[in-house]
């Protein structure tokens, strides 16, 4: 059964409500790979840039069966995240997220969902937008017209830049990596379920993008701002393929100017690239 785009799109906002504590902050940077003090000692504690992504997140919300979704073949296919203040490490904060828009790649060829979240604290100061292009492998096909299939939904992302990288960062990823990620919050079966994998389309539970970009976004933050997350803007990027724990990911930055650098990202075990087309922007 085809989902019902105008439902989905009419959905109100979901809001979300989130008691952020230090252990939320220190246990988001540990599922992240991160392991300086500033981001795992309360005292000092700092907030990663890209912690917003798990903040007054409202849950794997495909799974909700009134979506209409097969949630068991979602990928994430892009991530956007612009920094609108330094993010706290505690504190009430609030989330509206909307399906923004769907575009409907063919039957047998899937959807684009474009899901938004805003994350405001308690005096209403907006913190983060965080939004995704969601492919929705399995729910293709519900199209009412040329028009309305005619996108495919994903943000126009810069082009890698031809010539070699100014700086490369090498992180490693634990076995265990996804285990202490989904602590903050992503269930999402996928990632820990052999059977569910298996059902994906993968040999055995893979990483979060949202995981390997956290990662990524600490190798970017440790090369363009010193690791002061205050200086960190925005990180959007596309997800190529993913990384299983364990593997290496390693960074490819280029400097652009203007507080401006281009990024990509592969698994050296498998020399494939796994993040493309990135952009971040610091002060």
């Amino acid at each position: 059964m085809a989902i019902d785009a105008q439902a989905l799109l009419a959905r109100p906002p979901l809001v979300t409500h989130h008691t952020l504590t230090k252990r939320d902050t220190i246990l988001y940077a540990l599922g992240v790979g991160a392991t300086a003090l500033d981001f795992v000692y309360e005292d000092g504690l700092k907030a990663l840039p890209t912690m917003a992504v798990v903040m007054a997140y409202p849950g794997f919300i495909w799974r909700n069966p009134e979506l209409g979704a097969d949630w068991t073949r979602i990928l994430h296919g892009e991530q956007s995240t612009i920094l609108h203040a330094p993010l706290p490490v505690e504190g009430e904060l609030t989330g509206e997220t909307r399906i923004e828009a769907l575009y409907d790649k063919g039957a047998d060829k899937g959807a684009i969902a474009i899901v938004a979240r805003t994350i405001s604290d308690a005096s209403g100061t907006l913190l983060a937008t965080s939004r995704a292009a969601t492919f929705l492998r399995g729910d293709g096909g519900f199209a009412t017209s040329p028009e309305s299939g005619s996108s495919d939904g994903m943000v126009k992302l810069p082009a890698t830049p031809d010539r070699a990288p100014d700086t490369i960062v090498t992180l490693p990823t634990a076995a265990n990596q996804a285990l202490l990620y989904r602590l903050s919050g992503d269930l999402n079966p996928l990632h820990i379920d052999p059977a569910v994998a298996q059902a994906g389309g993968f040999a055995r539970p893979i990483l979060h993008g949202l995981c390997s970009y956290g990662i990524v976004g600490r190798a970017l933050l440790a090369a363009l701002c010193a690791n002061d997350p205050a200086r960190m803007q925005r990180m959007d990027v596309r997800f190529s393929a993913p990384v299983y724990p364990g593997e290496t990911i390693e960074t490819s930055i280029w400097q652009l100017g203007d507080g401006r650098a281009a990024f990509s990202a592969r698994v050296t075990e498998r020399n494939l690239i796994v993040m493309s087309n990135g952009i971040m922007e610091f002060a």
